[in-house]
């Protein structure tokens, strides 16, 4: 699959689909609470997506084969060791707890992609530096997107942050290229070494979304087919933004109201 570069027009339904995304999050923080479940937090992402945003959630009914399901849920909920890719269930937030909330919308053709930490009243020290550490890291990498730019600048920059306090990056799940089509090229590791990897040109969609473990870098995959937990049973954090790379360097296309970088 070859990397997509979108005209000003195509740039303007990205602006789009990342605003929407953006906005279930703005929409769902008020119910990240102590007692809820993901399940019913999956429920009012998917009704606030298709009634209010006139949308598609991207990940219900994604994916499947090879004796793997598609995925059953609108959004992805990943509590305390899980690192990606949790599927919402009837099982209670408790005190303590970080969950990862991530949205994709597919809004008028084009895909937004975003994901955000959130702490069920107070969190642990480590919770709460691993949490804030790893958004560090995203923005790092985001800062390193300009035209003339290598992907490995990126991943060296969120590897720079995350290892110089101690925590493990995620290897075997990435970023990716994003626009009309979910995934696509480039992949963007959270990795690397400066001046490596494809040049950045003006036109290029794609989600920096580093996954930083508080121990070992390992995961596993679950026999569900989807839900990836560390292999340590240690917590992970994720954050995520969609990224256009433009001619003076970079747009977040997935800014929620409020938020500063």
């Amino acid at each position: 699959m070859s990397v997509t570069i979108k005209n000003p027009e195509e740039r303007d339904g990205m602006r789009a689909a990342g605003r929407a995304a953006a906005s279930v999050l703005t929409m769902i923080a008020p119910q990240v609470k102590l007692g809820v479940t993901t399940e019913e937090l999956d429920r009012i992402c998917h009704d606030y997506i298709v009634n209010e945003l006139k949308g598609i959630p991207a990940p219900l009914g994604y994916g499947g084969g090879n004796g793997r399901a598609p995925f059953p849920k609108s959004v992805c909920t990943s509590v305390n060791h899980v690192v990606c890719h949790g599927i919402p269930a009837n099982k209670q937030l408790k005190r303590g707890d970080v969950v990862n909330i991530d949205v994709t919308v597919i809004k008028d053709g084009w895909h937004g992609d975003t994901s955000q930490m959130f702490y069920i009243g107070e969190p642990t020290i480590l919770a709460k530096r691993l949490t804030e550490t790893t958004r560090e890291a995203m923005l790092a990498g985001i800062r390193k997107v300009r035209p003339g730019a290598r992907l490995g600048d990126i991943g060296a920059a969120v590897q720079t942050v995350a290892e110089a306090r101690g925590y493990s990056i995620v290897r075997d799940y990435c970023g990716h290229g994003i626009g009309r089509v979910f995934h696509e090229d480039p992949q963007v590791v959270h990795y690397g070494r400066p001046g490596t990897g494809m040049e950045l040109v003006p036109g290029m969609t794609f989600t920096i979304e580093p996954m930083l473990n508080a121990g070992r870098c390992e995961v596993k995959l679950l026999p569900d087919g989807w839900t990836v937990v560390t292999k340590d049973h240690s917590l992970s954090a994720q954050w995520e933004h969609t990224v256009l790379v433009t001619e003076t360097g970079y747009e977040i296309l997935t800014l929620r109201d409020g938020e500063t970088v």
